[in-house]
């Protein structure tokens, strides 16, 4: 098993000075969060990039004008993403790129993965930013709540085994407990795992996480406080949220073997990484897969402030 714990992460405070980084070309996520275009406008780049989110839903009057926009009519995450790098048309082993992961929907951005490890890219640098809170605590929406579909994300299907009596299904548990019920009831027979962000972004963050997790208990068939269905991981930091993904595994095949796998990401965008991070190293091809709950709109600001900035230098698999 791979230690990602050895790869590089470096965070500061929104007050303090920003640190010696630079790349070639920023890509981010356009919306109405200060966390968003703060990181944007003090991010030193040759080229800056906005990412239009159709999920979003912003008209073209409202789309900034100072640097590029790239806004893919509203389709599958895949075609969405192959628009924005064929429109690009960026060499990406000669660019040293970046990409600001906070404000991305989490299909997005695990497709730009899977796209940059099949051009052969082997680094990036990410940053993501936390909020000193989100909009209305344990209340705040994230999405319109509405799924209209659960399925594998594009380029994360697995090979599965016919045999699934022993199927585990891992939801990385964030604020959206609709999403987490559908991704529950995806898989009803399935036993499931909750991965919560501990330590949280701030302190009281966890009590909320875990009181919106708790209106999914009857779906998930435990509470959100079961040690034999909750594991932890540092909601900022996507290595260890890849390393306890892999002894989540190997814990569970200790006691029966695992006959397919499923793994679902509805939390932080940094365990988003670290879910992409793991599936892509140790995974391809085999019996699992990423599936997800689709909405058609997201809130384009949730959260207040900034509370502190996280620089990743993220290593794909060859």
């Amino acid at each position: 098993m791979p230690d990602y714990s050895i790869c590089y992460k470096k965070g500061w405070r929104a007050d303090e000075t920003w640190p010696d980084l630079k790349c070639d070309l920023l890509l981010s996520a356009f919306n109405s969060s200060d966390r968003v275009r703060t990181v944007f406008a003090k991010m030193p780049a040759l080229q800056k990039h906005w990412f239009i989110s159709p999920e979003y839903q912003y008209s073209s009057n409202e789309l900034p004008k100072d640097h590029l926009c790239f806004a893919p009519s509203e389709a599958d995450e895949a075609t969405v993403v192959h628009d924005y790098f064929a429109k690009a048309s960026l060499d990406l082993k000669k660019t040293k790129l970046c990409i600001d992961i906070t404000g991305f929907m989490r299909p997005h951005l695990l497709v730009i993965l899977k796209y940059l490890v099949l051009k052969g890219v082997r680094r990036f640098d990410a940053l993501y930013s936390e909020p000193l809170q989100y909009a209305a605590k344990e209340n705040t929406l994230f999405s319109d709540q509405t799924v209209v579909d659960v399925r594998q994300i594009t380029g994360f299907e697995g090979n599965h085994r016919p045999d699934t009596h022993n199927d585990l299904l891992v939801i990385g548990a964030g604020y959206d407990h609709a999403l987490i019920a559908h991704a529950a009831e995806y898989k009803a027979n399935a036993k499931k795992i909750q991965l919560l962000g501990l330590p949280s972004l701030r302190a009281d963050m966890y009590q909320e996480n875990v009181l919106r997790v708790e209106r999914a208990s009857e779906q998930l068939g435990s509470s959100s406080t079961d040690s034999m269905s909750s594991f932890f991981a540092p909601a900022n930091d996507p290595f260890v949220t890849a390393n306890t993904l892999a002894e989540i595994y190997s814990h569970a095949s200790r006691l029966q073997e695992v006959t397919n796998l499923y793994l679902c990401p509805v939390s932080t965008k940094v365990h988003v990484l670290g879910f992409g991070l793991y599936y892509l190293t140790e995974w391809v091809g085999k019996h699992a897969s990423v599936v997800f709950p689709f909405c058609r709109t997201y809130a384009r600001e949730t959260s207040k402030g900034i509370q502190r900035i996280w620089w990743y230098q993220v290593e794909l698999p060859s």
